[in-house]
């Protein structure tokens, strides 16, 4: 399976828990996830976070908007 296959396939996952946790929209979650170190990490294939599950990577994201809030 391709690395832009898996990513479509655990994305929507990522994108619904993010949502479900922040209580914004999908979409919202979308650009939030991607506008985040954690999100430019699963868009590159050299990283390999595609390969993680949804939860682990999720998790990645909580822990980054944690620190980053902390640090503001």
């Amino acid at each position: 399976m391709s690395h832009s296959t898996i990513r479509a396939t655990i994305l929507p996952v990522i994108v619904s828990k993010i949502a479900e946790r922040y209580h914004i929209s999908e979409d919202a979650a979308l650009d939030a996830f991607y506008r985040s170190a954690t999100g430019a990490s699963f868009a590159d294939d050299e990283t390999g976070l595609y390969g993680q599950s949804p939860n682990f990577i999720v998790g990645l994201y909580l822990q980054e908007m944690e620190e980053k809030n902390t640090s503001n």
